[in-house]
């Protein structure tokens, strides 16, 4: 059975195993969700793709977008390169979108289906570094960006930024977002679409002012021309695609919708939900950054919106991110409880919380830890990209056929428990991945290949195609073809 306690029922009933009718309310928007890692019975399926739009769309209208988007410029590109790289970055999001359908199909998160790939085993490995470590990371990342912008909120409201002031901000926007992750799946479902909406409004007036002082013929007084310009092109597709590549989680959010639901609007609603806003957003920033400095975004930012609307700005970024923010940390919960905790969803997300606001004390009050965080991030395509590929194309070699039920079977007996619970092509499939894309990578080093190449940082195609050929050729030579 799965490694997990789901949280009680109204009724008093668990749902482990059973097939209870949906009339439990075990997934009612205002209640605490009640599924963890376990299976999710036909009877309390619900939902239609197109929610998840709204789910992905408010996640992605943030600061972060438009941080990313105003380097691009800075790192030397034109405005119309700039452009051009956040749409192919962002193209990313089809996996994000093609991960999604495993959800509906096995009634599982993604944390769970995983077994498949990695055995059981080998997937609490997998769960605890590309899983709960790096969400983690993230949102302390994130929460330390929504702290600042709502420590300039509180010092426009005249009250002194000391340390105890600055404690009490990052445990309250730390607490708003729990609070969403703890009540979990059909809460965020009911709450994203109007956040969506409001946040899409915000930065519409946004985008009114930034337009209006926008250089469209913007280029760098000295522009990047032959390798110096394909590195930092590849560089920048690598950035913005490291967005999408951390969502290996999708199916968390698209697990509740009846097996029945097409595979095609699954995957379009949720890589549409992610791509158009991300775009939009990229954009916004390298507008901006074509007329005012975006190396300190807010104040620039700022600069351009007049002066009654900027709490109202600055309380949209503080929204963004704490929508971002609860679906990061409602992942690492269900990550936190396929490690092998057996501890209720809503207490692990807990858990979580704790370790990202004690990291994002640190570093705000005591260490630049923080910044050193932030580099290791962008290694995580390393990571990041032969984990997706290799679930992308377990999708396509099973054609998307997972059976939920077996999956929660963690004993030795269990179809994927395969060779001392761990699948040996998944295993050497993302092992290889990693070490090629480790080759290629400039960072925070520069790998041999990236230097016979000039600097291009090509850690990402490569990492992503030498894990998917090979997964695909050990079982497809006769070494997984069995649970195929």
């Amino acid at each position: 059975m799965a490694s997990t306690i789901p949280d009680p029922l109204p009724s008093g009933h668990t749902t482990l195993g059973t097939t209870a009718p949906a009339a439990t309310g075990a997934d009612h928007a205002g209640r605490i969700e009640a599924h963890g890692i376990d299976h999710i019975p036909d009877g309390e399926r619900h939902g239609h793709p197109r929610k998840l739009f709204s789910v992905w769309a408010a996640a992605n209208v943030n600061y972060l977008s438009l941080v990313i988007g105003g380097a691009l410029v800075l790192m030397g590109l034109s405005l119309w390169q700039a452009l051009a790289v956040i749409v192919v970055g962002n193209l990313f999001w089809v996996f994000t979108g093609v991960l999604a359908i495993s959800g509906p199909a096995s009634g599982t998160p993604s944390e769970v289906i995983t077994r498949a790939l990695y055995g059981v085993i080998g997937n609490r490995v997998n769960n605890a570094v590309t899983g709960w470590m790096i969400s983690v990371c993230y949102f302390a990342l994130n929460l330390s960006a929504a702290a600042t912008a709502a420590f300039a909120l509180v010092e426009k409201a005249g009250i002194p930024e000391n340390t105890g002031v600055q404690v009490a901000v990052v445990v309250v926007i730390a607490a708003l977002t729990l609070t969403i992750s703890v009540y979990g799946h059909a809460t965020i479902l009911r709450l994203y679409l109007p956040i969506t909406l409001l946040l899409t409004a915000v930065f519409a007036f946004v985008a009114v002012a930034v337009l209006g002082h926008t250089d469209f013929s913007y280029a760098p007084v000295e522009p990047l021309t032959g390798s110096e310009l394909w590195v930092t092109l590849i560089s920048g597709v690598t950035l913005i695609a490291a967005g999408p590549l951390s969502y290996t989680t999708s199916a968390d959010f698209s697990r509740y919708l009846p097996r029945t639901t097409s595979a095609k609007a699954v995957a379009g609603w949720t890589a549409l939900g992610g791509f158009l806003p991300s775009v939009a957003v990229c954009s916004l920033g390298a507008f901006a950054a074509t007329s005012v400095d975006m190396t300190d975004p807010q104040t620039a930012l700022e600069g351009l919106l007049p002066g009654w609307f900027t709490p109202a700005f600055l309380l949209a970024l503080v929204l963004g991110t704490i929508a971002i923010n609860a679906m990061t940390a409602y992942s690492a919960g269900l990550a936190l409880q396929a490690v092998g905790l057996r501890i209720r969803r809503s207490v692990s997300v807990l858990f979580d919380g704790t370790a990202a606001v004690s990291l994002t004390l640190y570093a705000l009050l005591v260490s630049n830890f923080l910044d050193t965080v932030s580099d290791v991030l962008q290694l995580t395509v390393v990571l990041l990209g032969p984990a997706m590929a290799l679930y992308a194309t377990d999708i396509a070699l099973r054609r998307n056929r997972y059976d939920g039920l077996a999956l929660t079977d963690e004993s030795p007996n269990s179809p994927f428990w395969y060779t001392g619970g761990v699948h040996r092509a998944g295993a050497l499939a993302f092992g290889a991945g990693v070490t090629s894309a480790a080759l290629c990578v400039n960072t925070l080093y520069t790998g041999p290949v990236a230097h016979a190449l000039g600097g291009a940082d090509v850690a990402l195609p490569v990492g992503m195609v030498v894990a998917s050929v090979l997964y695909a050729g050990l079982m497809r030579g006769g070494r997984g073809v069995r649970e195929v």
